[in-house]
C-alpha cells in the first residue's frame, strides 16, 4: 500500500493495519520518544540545556533544564520572543507564523476547483457546518493559534499563542475575552497563570482536541471519530492507538511536525503543509506496521492471508474502523452530527428572531457505520463564488467531494453529513450565512441570510432559496484492536445476489455483462456460480497465473499480476467455450 497523506481540519492521526501500533519507546513517560529524548530514563531531562548539553543540575555558566522555570506570566509572550524568535531558542516564531496551522490558507495542490490558488477556512473555504467565516472570527477565530488577531488584519509573528500548543491545562482554560484578545478567563488566579509560561512541554492530544474535538460547535459533532474522550481514554476499542493503557500515541506521532509544519489533511480540507516537506502519513513505517503494506505481511504475522489481497487498493482504516462515532456505553462518548438545519434553532423553534440568538438544529447519531468510496487523494470542495451544482448520485450540492474510482484510488471510509443552508437564485451561490448574527446576534436566519449576502457583494434583498448541501469526511481514527478481526461482511455478502446490486456492485463491482455471456467464456450456459463470494473469487487461483479479473467486471488489477482477457499468451489457458467481446487496446 502507498503511503497516504490524511489528516483533518484539523486533527488527523493513523491509518492503522490489523495489528496493533508499535508502542512508541518512552521509558520515562515525558511524552518525547527515546530517539527524541536527552534522557529518557529521567522525567526531568527531555531537552538540551542553555549548553547544549543534557543535565538534570545546572551548570555553573548556563541555564538549568528548564529554562522557564523563573519566568512569570508577565514575562509572556515577550520572553519567549527573546529566545525564540531568532534567539538562541531558533526561529520557531516565524516558522508558526507561516504554517497553514496559522495562517488558515495555503497552497492546495490536491484541489481540482481553483488549483494553485490559496484557499482556506479563513477566507474562501464553505462547509455543511458554519458554511464559511465571513463575519465570524469572533466563533470562529476562538480556535485560531493566536492571540485575537485575525491573520493580514495588522497580525504580526507576537501574536502567535505558544501556550495553546505546549501548554495543556493553558489550553483547556483558553477563551475569548471582552477585549477581543484570547487568553485565560478572568479571574484566573496569579498562581496558575505562571505555572502556564514556567510548565512547557511537547504538545499533548489535549492541546489538539481542544480545538480539534470541538470543531463544527460542539464535542464530537464535525469529524465523528475526534472528541474529547480521546483525551484520556483508557479503552482500546474506542481508539487503540490514543489509549492511555496501550500505545499512547499523541497526535504528532503520527502529524510531524516539521519547523512547526504538520503532515496530514483530510479529503475535506484544502491547504496543506505537507507540500513544504514532501511527506506523507504512512502506517507501514520502521516504528509501526513495518511489513504490512507488502501483500505479505498479515500472512506473516499468522493472521488470515485474505486481506493481503486488498493492501492495494483497500486502505487499512476501511477494514479496522467499521463505526465511528462509538457508543460502547459510555457516557462520555458523544454522537456526531448528521444533519444541520439553520431555519430552526436546537430546540426545533423557527429561527426567526423571537428566540433569539442560538445553535442551529442538528439530528445527531453514534455507532455509524461509514460510507466507502474511493479516493485518489484529489478534492472538489466548495469555495466561496463556485458555482453549486446538483449531484445526480445524492440529489444534494455538495460541500466536499472526494475524487476517484474503482480503478483510480484506494477504497476510504467516510462521514457522510447533509445540511439545509441557504444559496442565490439567480447564480446559484451558496450564501456565507453571517453566523455570528445567528449564533450571537439576532438568532434570525433571514437577517443572518441578508447580512451574509451583503458580505458578499449583493443586496440584502438578492433572492435565494434553501437547498440541502452534503460533505464526506474521511474517517482515520478510531482504530479497533487487532484482536478484533476485521469482518469480510463489512463489505461482503454472504450470498452472491446478481438479481440485486451490493453496496460493491454500486461501486463499480458488478458484472460487465448478463452473466450467461461472462461465464460462457469458459463454461456451458448452464453452469450454476457459486453462491458465496469467497468461493467465486477462487478463479483468482486457476491456472497457471490465475484468471483476472476484467473477464467479469469492467475492473482491471494489474498489479496483482493475473491473466488479462486481453492477452493472449494466457487468456486461451481460460477461455475455452465462447469468448467475451472485451474492450482492448
Amino acid at each position: 500500500m502507498t503511503a497516504r497523506r490524511l489528516t483533518g481540519c484539523l486533527g488527523l492521526f493513523l491509518i492503522a493495519f490489523a495489528s496493533q501500533a508499535a508502542k512508541p519507546i518512552d521509558n520515562d513517560g515525558d511524552g518525547y520518544r527515546a530517539e527524541q529524548d536527552c534522557d529518557d530514563n529521567n522525567a526531568a531531562v527531555w531537552q538540551l540545556n542553555s549548553c547544549g548539553e543534557c543535565a538534570v543540575e545546572p551548570i555553573a555558566g548556563c541555564g538549568v533544564d528548564n529554562p522557564h522555570a523563573s519566568l512569570g506570566w508577565t514575562d509572556y509572550p515577550s520572553a519567549c520572543q527573546n529566545c525564540h524568535d531568532g534567539g538562541e531558542g531558533g526561529f520557531q516564531y516565524q516558522q508558526m507564523f507561516g504554517s497553514t496551522h496559522y495562517q488558515w490558507t495555503g497552497e492546495t495542490p490536491d484541489m481540482v476547483n481553483q488549483g494553485g490558488t490559496l484557499q482556506g477556512k479563513l477566507t474562501n473555504a464553505v462547509n455543511s457546518y458554519c458554511i464559511n467565516i465571513e463575519g465570524d472570527w469572533p466563533v470562529c477565530g476562538s480556535c485560531h493559534a493566536g492571540r485575537g488577531i485575525k491573520p493580514g488584519e495588522g497580525d504580526t509573528v507576537a501574536n502567535v499563542d505558544c501556550l495553546v500548543c505546549h501548554n495543556a491545562d493553558y489550553a483547556l482554560n483558553r477563551t475569548r475575552l471582552p477585549d477581543g484578545s484570547m487568553g485565560p478567563t478572568a479571574g484566573t488566579d496569579a498562581a496558575t497563570l505562571d505555572s502556564y509560561v514556567q510548565n512547557i512541554a511537547p504538545p499533548t492530544r489535549t492541546n489538539c482536541l481542544k480545538c480539534h474535538a470541538f470543531a463544527g460547535g460542539g464535542d464530537g459533532v464535525k469529524r465523528g471519530d475526534l472528541s474529547s474522550a480521546l483525551m484520556a481514554n483508557g479503552d482500546p476499542h474506542f481508539d487503540v492507538h490514543m489509549n492511555v493503557s496501550g500505545a499512547n500515541l499523541q497526535c504528532q506521532d503520527c502529524h510531524q511536525f516539521i519547523d512547526h509544519r504538520v503532515i496530514g489533511k483530510g479529503s475535506d480540507l484544502r491547504p496543506t503543509d505537507d507540500i513544504v516537506r514532501g511527506a506523507e502519513i504512512t502506517c507501514a513505517s520502521a516504528t509501526c506496521h513495518q511489513g504490512m503494506d507488502s501483500g505479505t505481511g498479515h500472512a506473516s504475522s499468522g493472521r488470515r492471508g485474505e486481506p493481503d489481497r486488498h493492501v492495494g487498493r483497500v486502505a487499512c482504516q476501511s477494514c479496522h474502523i467499521p463505526t465511528y462515532a462509538k457508543d460502547l456505553g459510555d457516557p462520555a462518548h458523544v454522537p456526531t452530527e448528521i444533519h444541520r438545519d439553520w431555519q430552526h434553532h436546537h430546540d426545533g423553534t423557527p429561527a426567526d428572531g423571537v428566540s433569539g440568538p442560538g445553535h442551529p438544529h442538528t439530528d445527531k447519531a453514534a455507532n455509524l457505520t461509514p460510507w466507502l468510496r474511493f479516493w485518489n487523494r484529489k478534492s472538489d470542495n466548495y469555495l466561496l463564488g463556485d458555482q453549486a451544482v446538483l449531484d445526480p448520485e445524492t440529489g444534494r450540492y455538495p460541500t466536499s467531494r472526494p475524487m476517484g474510482g474503482i480503478n483510480d484510488g484506494m477504497l476510504i471510509p467516510f462521514k457522510y453529513k447533509t445540511a439545509l443552508q441557504p444559496m442565490t437564485v439567480a447564480d446559484q451561490r451558496m450564501i456565507a450565512l453571517n453566523t455570528f448574527e445567528y449564533l450571537k446576534g439576532s438568532g434570525d436566519a433571514v437577517a443572518s441570510t441578508e447580512s451574509g449576502l451583503v458580505n458578499m457583494g449583493y443586496p440584502a434583498n438578492e433572492p435565494y432559496e434553501w437547498i440541502e448541501t452534503d460533505t464526506f469526511q474521511m474517517i482515520n481514527h478510531g482504530v479497533n484492536p487487532a484482536t478484533d478481526a476485521a469482518d469480510c461482511s463489512q463489505c461482503h455478502e454472504s450470498n452472491l445476489d446478481l438479481a440485486n446490486d451490493s453496496m460493491l456492485d454500486s461501486m463499480g463491482y458488478r458484472l460487465k455483462g448478463p452473466k450467461l455471456e461472462v461465464c460462457a467464456q469458459c463454461h456451458d450456459g448452464g453452469k450454476n456460480i457459486p453462491r458465496t463470494w469467497d468461493k467465486m473469487h477462487n478463479h483468482v487461483s486457476k491456472g497457471t497465473t490465475g484468471i483476472g479479473c476484467a473477464f467479469c467486471h469492467d475492473v482491471a488489477r494489474p498489479e496483482r499480476g493475473l491473466c488479462s482477457p486481453c492477452d493472449s499468451s494466457c487468456s486461451a489457458e481460460y477461455v475455452d467455450n465462447v469468448p467475451y467481446p472485451h474492450q482492448c487496446d
